[in-house]
């Protein structure tokens, strides 16, 4: 016969009664109990006995005891701290795959819903969210709001003239707006009066871009400055970022030059010891990371041609990233070679590790099935 109804699950059969569904009519279309422990008859309407599926007959006692152990132990960092080393490289190398492609689809999705904002241009998607990895972790929303705050049309008309681009990034953050006795600012500052009358500008607060504890290379100044030499360079990066394959192209694509007055200063006010501030290959490591490979997938994926392998070949070929959690895995005996290994290792703690899905982890549900 073929049941058609509801599925009631209690730990025992007696929380029926616990629970009173006896005289709620809603429980009525029940056709299935199922329990860990079936310790009272619950009866149907017609009198008959509610069918119950007894879930502790077909759990071994040693799963039971393995999973107590990850769900029940005292407070730890990850529930299989102490197993998670002895995990078969075969089952954490193809798990740690998964992980790494789970982490570039919400990525990607997150970047999606920025693309549709923007109408489906991917270059002008490319300019806001670079702009905003610029910004590293303390001013990153301060250079999206930056890069948010004029449309990308402005910036494609104004990108051939290095003066004219300069003076859009430093005047829309408010780095124009004080005077200060130095001809380059003047230059730019009466730009950008011209540009905002013209496009009708409002700018972002100045407030909003900290220097605090950050070494002087970080500068929010020396960022723009870096920012306006890729953009005067490239007049179709994302087109020219679709074509490399190999990392040394990318470090080669973010070797620009800064205009010569950022080699002696870090601020408009005060200068400095001349330095090219050339963009590091580590920061470009950064920018692949969590801007542009996730990008190209969203790309290559909406014209339904994933090339998965070069992802995977573009992050084994960096270093590994240096954080909190990566320091805390090398501790519990996970080492990580590479970019692709430590995105991997964020995802599984980030996602699965912190939301204790031990039975959705290939690695919990490997410790729950040992013997």
């Amino acid at each position: 016969q073929f049941w058609v109804g509801n599925v009631e699950i209690h730990l025992k059969s007696s929380d029926w009664y616990v629970h009173h569904h006896e005289t709620d009519e809603n429980y009525d279309a029940v056709i299935l109990h199922v329990v860990w422990e079936d310790d009272a008859t619950v009866f149907m309407k017609n009198n008959m006995p509610l069918p119950v599926l007894v879930l502790k007959d077909f759990v071994i006692n040693s799963a039971l005891n393995n999973y107590r152990k990850l769900f029940y132990t005292k407070l730890s960092w990850i529930p299989c701290e102490k197993e998670i080393h002895t995990i078969d490289n075969f089952v954490f190398d193809n798990w740690k795959e998964r992980l790494f492609f789970e982490r570039l689809e919400r990525k990607s999705k997150e970047m999606n819903a920025l693309l549709i904002d923007n109408q489906n241009d991917f270059e002008a998607t490319l300019f806001q969210l670079l702009t905003k990895n610029f910004g590293l972790r303390v001013n990153g929303e301060a250079f999206f709001s930056l890069a948010k705050s004029f449309d990308f049309a402005i910036l494609r008309k104004v990108r051939f003239e290095e003066n004219q681009l300069s003076a859009l990034l430093f005047g829309q953050a408010g780095f124009l707006n004080e005077d200060v006795e130095d001809a380059y600012h003047w230059q730019l500052k009466n730009e950008f009066e011209y540009l905002k009358h013209k496009y009708k500008l409002t700018q972002v607060s100045k407030n909003m871009f900290s220097f605090f504890r950050m070494r002087p290379p970080n500068f929010p100044t020396i960022r723009i400055a870096q920012l306006v030499a890729l953009n005067l360079k490239y007049q179709n990066l994302f087109s020219k970022l679709l074509d490399i394959k190999e990392l040394k192209g990318f470090y080669d694509l973010f070797d620009v030059e800064i205009h010569s007055f950022w080699k002696l200063h870090y601020t408009f006010e005060k200068e400095s010891k001349s330095s090219p501030k050339k963009i590091t290959k580590s920061f470009v490591d950064l920018l692949l990371i969590n801007t542009i490979i996730p990008l190209k997938f969203l790309y290559q994926k909406n014209r339904g041609e994933v090339d998965e392998n070069e992802f995977l070949e573009l992050l084994k070929k960096i270093k590994p990233e240096k954080n909190n959690i990566i320091s805390k895995f090398g501790d519990l005996k996970i080492k990580s070679k590479n970019a692709y290994e430590t995105q991997s290792l964020l995802e599984l703690k980030n996602n699965y590790c912190a939301k204790k899905r031990c039975l959705q982890c290939a690695i919990g549900k490997n410790l729950l099935s040992r013997e």
